[in-house]
């Protein structure tokens, strides 16, 4: 089964992200509070935790929100999933829209250890379904869209 690990905002672009209780999703905004949020194709960042342990096993004390992102998942892994592919995250509805990204410049972590898991591993979805995660929540794949 695959859930939720952590859900992470910053108030700010180019800030680590941090964890809070809670995030609220909306249609055509993302996350309410985040600098990220907006009607665009990356409203949302998930990363898996089996990505992030590769980075804690260079070495590196990490903890939700250091790779920016917005909901770190275990039991799933995510940069397998196809553009196109709905996830049911407790009560809400999200279309992954994205598999990795290209880093604006080489993030701390990079310049610590020569590699990043988000550019190839991280994902980015919109909203399909409002609604509030929450850590513990669990995680569905629902189908790709057509």
């Amino acid at each position: 089964m695959a859930n939720v690990t952590a859900v992470c905002i910053s108030e700010k672009k180019g800030i680590r992200k941090h964890a809070v209780p809670y995030i609220d999703i909306k249609l055509h905004h993302g996350i309410v509070g985040d600098a990220h949020a907006g009607d665009w194709h990356r409203q949302i960042s998930l990363l898996a935790e089996e990505s992030v342990d590769k980075m804690r096993a260079l070495g590196l004390t990490l903890t939700a929100g250091a790779f920016a992102e917005n909901i770190d998942t275990v039991g799933l892994e995510l940069k397998t999933l196809p553009v196109g592919t709905r996830l049911q995250i407790g009560s809400t509805v999200v279309c992954v829209t994205q598999i990795g990204k290209q880093c604006h410049s080489d993030c701390a972590i990079k310049q610590a250890t020569g590699t990043c898991v988000m550019p190839t591993e991280g994902i980015f979805a919109v909203v399909e379904t409002e609604g509030r995660i929450q850590k513990g929540d669990e995680i569905t794949i629902l189908e790709e869209t057509k």
